[in-house]
């Protein structure tokens, strides 16, 4: 029998984890999608540390009144890089937690850049 999703995305979230650390100036940003929500932070693996989040759930975000999750999506992406900015981050490394590169994710990420962060 085959594997079922979350089997599937926690192997290839290991094998992403395997090449992907992130370090104070170069924080990893990982990403977590729920069905309904999606969210996001800066890590710092070596002291195991959160620098900066943000989510959906957030008051700015949620306040937006958006109508779609890849609007939502692209609007977190674009907090996450204000917030990165405030604390002195210009690079990241992208962690996509298992997920495709797709969708949300991906709206995700070009907000991320249009903010200005580089990975």
């Amino acid at each position: 029998m085959g594997l079922t999703k979350l089997d599937r995305r926690n192997r290839i979230r290991k094998r992403i984890r395997k090449i992907i650390q992130g370090t104070s100036t170069s924080p990893r940003l990982s990403v977590f999608r729920s069905n309904k929500e999606i969210y996001v932070q800066l890590i710092d693996d070596h002291t195991a540390k959160t620098l900066v989040s943000a989510s959906s759930r957030d008051k700015e975000t949620a306040d937006s009144k958006l109508s779609s999750k890849l609007e939502v999506a692209s609007n977190v992406g674009l907090r996450i890089a204000q917030l990165a900015s405030k604390a002195g981050i210009t690079e990241v490394k992208f962690d996509r937690g298992g997920y495709l590169y797709h969708g949300r994710v991906k709206a995700l990420a070009d907000g991320a850049r249009e903010g200005g962060l580089k990975f």
